[in-house]
């Protein structure tokens, strides 16, 4: 039977619920403009260029259309790029999020979508007005913007691409050997998500070794097969590549592959180190392979085609994930709303060969098993788990987490007492914890099952982590309501797991431990130490408040090091150099 607080948790995250992830802690202040300078900082300093920037004219109106002015539109496709697109997809064809369609929007009305803006819905949609997140006039722009069809941005193909492109050190000019005496497969790369830029911080003396500018709002850090390039994007679609080598570790080279971006990822399989880098793009909806040394753009290919299923066109699939293949020289590349799952061979760009699997629609984030053969994706809309042989190439199961809306990030690998080895993922619509059996030859009848669920602290949460060396269980719980609930963290014992059992937790006050006064900072993503002794916790508050980072020791549980410096803006995502390389989690 379900607990209480998991129906409370249904009804309180669902579709929407990931509105809250674009938009991050919201603050008074926030102001695209001020949060990333476009000044020539330096010569690797990119144009800050997403869509909520871009001033695009009002598609063409009818009598019976409603009033707005230039200066409404460009207000009301800013408020929509920053805070609707990730969850109902720039056409407002809906994904994550219900459609908003003017074929729907028409049928309900000013009023309807006025209120419901206002007030949001138990269903998950974000109570923009009553929150204080959106004014009564922005509300009135939003309402009246949602009737009119949705503006197409312009498409972003290879002459933007090479005009973005630039090279700041050639590879030639780069350190023929390490430069600094900084331990790098036990650097953090954390992302300061409203400053457009990450922080390179020591996993074993906890110095910021530097701050460095990049794209707006980072997604996430790749690191090179040889651990000796950083790449980063960010939300903007720019790429950085950082040489680690370097005395102070800096951009050598960075590119925009579109307007919108999240995905961005390298070549590992053995003889195709360092040779390539891939990233995808949510508009247009493409990936582009790209020079590994220095990031010039090879290949671009559209993702635009037809629903898997349905066998309808789709204008607007968006890149998700992306992975490299341990077992084949192929990109693993996830097409968010066709539901197909792509396996890339890039031994031969100029014949390029693509296996296309048709999965489930809406896949997100995932990661591998811990034979790193299998990769677990979520389809998160549709409440499924998907399973790649990336050894054979070819689908090996769809299956239902139970939870709503699997969130896994890369998810977590371990050996369950009674279940033997799982794949573990949390969920942002409930409070439930999903493991699934990878064990297809030592235990055949559970594998690509759902084994267990379990409940932890409260919907919302975004990352769940463990590591070899470690016997806890951690997730968060990041976009709960709940202020108390989104700055803690539920522990899992998994020597104590039993199976048919709901296993207790402890619950560790992160947030009260960083000593913030001010705001309501939200406690995201654990991330392991290379050695799986110390797990790191990112404080994340409003971008003009404080934040900080949460070091804990995985043994005793007990607070290790508060990391705080003025200069560690909203950290969100960390990276540590070696477990991301090496698909350790």
């Amino acid at each position: 039977m379900q607990s209480i607080k998991a129906i409370r948790s249904r009804l309180l995250f669902t579709s929407a619920a990931l509105a809250l992830a674009v938009a991050g802690p919201i603050s008074a202040q926030d102001d695209p403009e001020q949060v990333h300078d476009t000044s020539p900082a330096g010569s690797y300093v990119g144009e800050y260029d997403t869509l909520g920037q871009l001033n695009l004219e009002i598609p063409g109106l009818r009598p019976e259309d409603p009033v707005i002015t230039q200066d409404e539109y460009n207000v009301a496709n800013q408020i929509y790029f920053q805070r609707c697109a990730g969850c109902h997809g720039v056409l407002r064809k809906g994904a994550t999020g219900k459609a908003l369609t003017v074929d729907i929007t028409r049928e309900l009305g000013y009023e309807h979508l006025q209120s419901f803006i206002t007030y949001g819905s138990p269903a998950g949609m974000p109570n923009w007005g009553t929150s204080g997140d959106l004014s009564e006039e922005q509300i009135d722009i939003m309402a009246r913007y949602l009737l009119l069809d949705p503006a197409v941005p312009p498409e972003w193909g290879m002459d933007k691409m090479l005009e973005s492109w630039k090279v700041v050190v050639a590879p030639e000019d780069r350190p023929t050997e390490k430069m600094n005496d900084i331990d790098i497969d036990n650097l953090m790369s954390v992302t300061l998500r409203d400053a457009g830029q990450i922080a390179l911080i020591d996993g074993g003396t906890y110095e910021v070794h530097s701050v460095i500018e990049t794209g707006y709002a980072v997604h996430i850090s790749r690191i090179s097969a040889s651990g000796r390039y950083l790449y980063v994007i960010g939300r903007d679609a720019r790429v950085n590549m950082i040489d680690l080598w370097m005395d102070h570790p800096e951009t050598v080279a960075e590119i925009k592959i579109g307007i919108e971006a999240r995905s961005v990822e390298t070549s590992k399989m053995e003889g195709y180190e360092d040779k390539y880098a891939i990233a995808g793009a949510y508009w247009p909806p493409q990936y582009v392979i790209m020079d590994g040394d220095t990031l010039e753009p090879l290949k671009i290919k559209s993702t635009r085609g037809y629903i898997y299923d349905e066998q309808t066109y789709h204008p607007e699939p968006r890149v998700a994930a992306i992975l490299a293949s341990h077992y084949r020289p192929e990109f693993i590349i996830n097409v968010k709303e066709t539901g197909k799952i792509l396996l890339v061979d890039y031994t031969d760009l100029k014949n390029l060969k693509t296996t296309e699997i048709e999965a489930e629609r809406f896949l997100h984030d995932g990661g591998l098993d811990s034979t790193r053969r299998y990769f677990i994706t979520a389809a998160n809309a549709r409440n499924k788990l998907v399973v790649i042989d990336t050894k054979e190439g070819k689908l090996v199961a769809i299956t239902d987490t139970e939870g709503l809306t699997p969130h896994p990030g890369r998810g977590a690998n371990f050996v369950h007492p009674d279940h033997g080895p799982v794949w573990a993922t949390s969920h942002l619509g409930d409070d439930s914890v999903a493991l699934i059996g990878t064990d297809p030859e030592g235990q055949a009848d559970k594998a690509w099952k759902i084994v267990e669920t379990f409940y932890a602290l409260g919907g919302g949460s975004l990352f769940i982590k463990t590591h070899p060396e470690s016997e806890n269980l951690y997730v968060d719980a990041t976009l709960n309501p709940d202020a108390e609930t989104s700055a803690s963290i539920a522990v899992f014992k998994i020597p104590e797991m039993k199976a048919g059992e709901d296993p207790e937790y402890m619950t560790l006050p992160i947030g009260e431990w960083a000593g913030i006064a001010e705001g309501q900072p939200r406690v995201v993503q654990p991330e392991f130490n290379r050695d799986g002794t110390e797990v790191w916790f990112s404080v994340w508050n409003a971008k003009d408040l404080e934040s900080a980072i949460v070091v804990v020791d995985d043994k005793t549980l007990e607070l290790k090091k508060v990391i705080k410096d003025p200069r560690l803006i909203t950290p969100t995502g960390k990276f540590n150099v070696y477990n991301t390389r090496a698909d350790v989690y």
